[in-house]
């Protein structure tokens, strides 16, 4: 998967490097979203909730062409992100 890293549209956090981001889109537990809302569809804007090799967990809002990523914005999960993938996690792997 390619990112497109040219000027981005956010300032990246002392907490979260650019590493960090990719490494979630490659995370196997990753939750990937396209809202409903009209809002962010005319603009084809996802989102991914992802945790990194080192643990840390980000969500990202992203556009996609099919072969590049462009991300525009990322930040640490908050409480409800971590419970929510958690939860996605364990029914992935059939856990109650």
């Amino acid at each position: 998967m390619e990112f497109d890293w040219n000027n981005p549209p956010f300032n990246l956090s002392t907490s979260i490097s650019i590493k960090d981001i990719e490494e979630t889109f490659e995370d196997p537990f990753a939750v990937r979203l396209l809202p409903d809302s009209p809002r962010f569809s005319a603009q084809a804007r996802y989102f991914n909730l992802g945790v990194s090799a080192n643990g840390a967990g980000i969500i990202t809002v992203y556009r996609t062409n099919g072969k590049s990523v462009r991300v525009i914005h990322a930040r640490p999960f908050e409480s409800e992100e971590k419970f929510f993938y958690q939860r996605k996690m364990n029914q992935t792997l059939g856990a109650t």
